[in-house]
């Protein structure tokens, strides 16, 4: 081979080598920015028809509704904890920290931190939702199994009623 080829060869090669690297990088990178989103239901029961369970010390968010009488707080610190239900069973979500302002129970929450064991989660944030009509979109579909329609796609049946003065 001439000096003249294995040189283009060696560059083609390096070039290879760092545009998988790159991608290498960013996939792993990737993979720690995410979190699963289940429902009590599916952390326990498993998810889809394999009923694959997350494996302790995984990342993942968890949305339910706060099971009234179920909060308990240390007097002496921030730590608290309570129940989340959807249809099915509990689960326990221990949290260290100032809860949201609309945090209370009967409330629908999404949780977001650490798998402990099957049934509890060690929560790094809360997040409560902003007024009684919204539900994200997943905990909706998962508890009551409603598909959301952008208002640019109903139909006048599905329309909702506003009343009051216009």
């Amino acid at each position: 081979m001439q000096p003249r080829r294995q040189k283009r060869l060696a560059a083609v090669i390096l070039v290879i080598a760092l545009l998988t690297g790159a991608v290498a990088a960013m996939l792993y990178a990737l993979q720690q920015n995410i979190d699963l989103f289940y429902t009590p239901s599916q952390l326990v029961e498993g998810l889809g028809k394999d009923k694959v369970k997350p494996v302790p010390g995984q990342r993942l968010r968890i949305g339910g509704m706060v099971v009234p009488g179920s909060v308990q707080r240390d007097p002496n610190s921030l730590k608290v904890s309570f129940d989340l239900v959807d249809t099915g069973p509990l689960v326990r979500v221990t949290y260290e920290g100032i809860l949201p302002d609309l945090f209370r129970e009967g409330q629908g929450i999404v949780a977001q931190g650490i798998l402990v064991d099957a049934t509890t989660i060690d929560a790094s944030e809360v997040l409560a939702k902003h007024d009684e009509e919204y539900m994200p979109p997943e905990v909706a579909e998962a508890i009551k199994g409603i598909k959301h329609v952008p208002p640019s796609q109903q139909t006048t049946s599905e329309a909702p009623v506003k009343e009051g003065r216009y």
